[in-house]
């Protein structure tokens, strides 16, 4: 029963478990409920939101605690000069896959060249795209605001500008109970929201509870962030973008608390390759009267799994450094100069731009012309006209020559 309690199975679950001689799986069950009800925690009274703490939440909070703002602060685990490159890198994966759950349609590379080189969005899914990356953006720079009613409809307007069926919706709090959340493939109604007319005090509820440094009882600063997230997508506020927005709240709460190493995360990634565990969490916590233990315990794995994919992450760029190193050997080259010439040593027959540059190093089209001109004098790359202002970039005359003489 313990682990059944660690892990929050559900019913469904836990009914296929092998049992002594005598005992029958509600049997099992009852013990299951009346053990979380040991440790259980009043959330929201009017919806009858509420939990049970368990010892594996307590344990990962802690863990997270220690990565999120312990030895993972150290400048040596993400160098001062790349910690631009990692942080938008992370900001565009995390507003793809935000939006590819909520139906955007475009390939990862279409979609950060879009981002990378600023082209405006062509169609609904580039332009859901661009909104959840500029939302983050503008999140990050006022993570340190209280959240205002005000702020709350500034967010969902520039997560769901030009995306919505009717335009006037976007930054509006939905005016009727029209709207029910479907499963995608049966249609079914999966959940019918509270009433419209339960928003305006909802605001000031969810206002306050994310706004609070203290709260009674005490609940971890990650579980009230997650508690965010279900209250938002449970009351559907708004016409469309729910999914969206309150992920988005949920990523402010985290910075708001200090846990800077979030914007570093692609939690949303996680969450796509997971859809059907993290939509049958909030089925699980509705179904089981209103416990949303289901829901923490799976946001808690999402947290822990996006941590690892970061670690990879980092340890791939440091890597990768490591291999640009040996172009250090070349008299005269800087760190970015010798990612330029890995970059051609990579793909031989490619051709770059100086966006293409730009959005890679996260540099200043002046200072990236400055390498390219220090690389052509040195007959390591040319210079191909591709219109009267645009300018490619190949392989030069010595490139092979020089690039082949560092390994004698």
């Amino acid at each position: 029963m313990q682990t059944i309690n660690e892990n929050y199975d559900y019913w469904s679950k836990v009914r296929y478990e092998i049992l002594p001689q005598g005992y029958t799986p509600l049997d099992l069950w009852r013990f299951v409920v009346a053990d979380r009800q040991k440790s259980d925690i009043e959330v929201w009274r009017k919806y009858h939101i509420h939990f049970s703490l368990t010892n594996m939440m307590q344990q990962q909070c802690h863990q997270f605690d220690m990565n999120f703002g312990g030895s993972w602060g150290m400048p040596s685990l993400i160098p001062e000069e790349h910690k631009e490159r990692y942080l938008v890198s992370s900001l565009m994966e995390e507003a793809i896959s935000s939006s590819q759950m909520e139906g955007a349609a475009t390939t990862r590379k279409v979609a950060k060249d879009m981002l990378r080189k600023h082209i405006s969005p062509k169609d609904k899914s580039q332009q859901m795209i661009v909104n959840n990356y500029q939302t983050i953006q503008f999140i990050v720079e006022h993570k340190q605001e209280p959240l205002t009613k005000e702020m709350l409809l500034h967010v969902h307007h520039l997560m769901t500008y030009n995306t919505l069926e009717k335009a006037e919706d976007a930054g509006k709090f939905r005016q009727n109970d029209d709207v029910v959340v479907e499963n995608a493939i049966t249609h079914d109604v999966v959940h019918t929201p509270p009433s419209y007319k339960d928003i305006p005090k909802f605001v000031d509820d969810l206002c306050l509870f994310f706004n609070e440094i203290q709260h009674v009882p005490f609940i971890h600063p990650i579980i009230k962030g997650i508690i965010v997230h279900f209250m938002v997508a449970y009351m559907h506020p708004f016409v469309d973008g729910n999914g969206r927005t309150s992920r988005a709240l949920f990523y402010w709460y985290m910075l708001k608390q200090g846990y800077w190493l979030t914007e570093y995360l692609s939690i949303s990634r996680i969450i796509y390759r997971s859809k059907k565990s993290y939509e049958k969490s909030f089925l699980y916590a509705e179904a089981d009267g209103m416990d949303i233990g289901y829901f923490i315990t799976y946001n808690l794995r999402v947290l822990q799994l996006a941590f690892k994919e970061f670690q990879f992450y980092l340890q791939r760029k440091i890597e990768e450094r490591k291999a640009a190193s040996i172009y250090l050997k070349i008299p005269g080259i800087n760190e970015r100069q010798a990612e330029i010439i890995k970059m051609y040593a990579d793909s031989p027959k490619e051709m770059f731009t100086v966006k293409d540059f730009q959005a890679r190093f996260q540099v200043t089209a002046t200072t990236i012309k400055s390498d390219l001109d220090h690389l052509m004098e040195m007959g390591l790359l040319r210079q191909i006209p591709l219109n009267k202002v645009k300018r490619g970039y190949m392989k030069g005359d010595s490139f092979d020559k020089v690039v082949s003489g560092l390994d004698s």
